[in-house]
């Protein structure tokens, strides 16, 4: 199953008209609810600024200064990530750059392991998004309104039904929220 998981504005933004995301920093509660479903992942496939956002958790020590903390870089590190970038020469840990298009490398991701694969990065979710390919939305909505910015779902040219799986309000006030594709004759 590819999914595709992102903090987001009430408003439906992941970043601000300047690009920040500060507001999305996850309590601790939240940050474990988020290890652990980084934990169940095969595969990663995201894009240049997500990589490099994310790439910290693999060469700075000083994020590993608690056992949760720690615990998540190990997992992210080890997860196989899939980089899609027209600028990056090369990519770093366990990452490779995209060779095939974004429907060739999610089926690649979705082969090699028995795990669902997460793909991240508003324009490669789109993309995604666009050709019927995630199979999950997880919107972990925080309690502010920013506006205008990098909108977490692209505007589609067809309704996509949807089933609500599961919510979640964690004491920080973050709502989860998990969407699935509608099944065959669900209103």
């Amino acid at each position: 199953m590819l999914i595709y998981s992102m903090g987001v504005s009430v408003d439906g933004f992941i970043a601000n008209r300047e690009g920040a995301f500060d507001w999305t920093v996850p309590s601790d509660e939240l940050f474990r609810f988020h290890l652990a479903q980084v934990r169940e992942l095969g595969g990663y496939l995201l894009g240049r600024r997500l990589y490099e956002t994310m790439l910290v958790w693999e060469t700075d020590p000083s994020l590993r200064d608690g056992e949760a903390r720690s615990a998540f870089a190990d997992v992210w590190c080890a997860i196989p990530k899939v980089v899609f970038s027209r600028t990056l020469d090369s990519v770093q840990g366990n990452a490779r750059l995209a060779e095939g298009s974004v429907a060739e490398e999610v089926a690649e991701a979705l082969e090699t392991t028995d795990k669902d694969v997460s793909i991240g990065g508003a324009g490669l979710a789109a993309a995604a998004i666009e050709l019927g390919l995630v199979d999950e939305l997880r919107m972990f909505r925080h309690p502010v309104l920013v506006g205008g910015g990098t909108p977490f779902l692209p505007p589609v040219t067809e309704d996509i039904a949807l089933d609500l799986i599961e919510t979640r309000t964690f004491g920080s006030r973050v709502i989860y929220e998990r969407y699935g594709r509608a099944r065959d004759g669900s209103d």
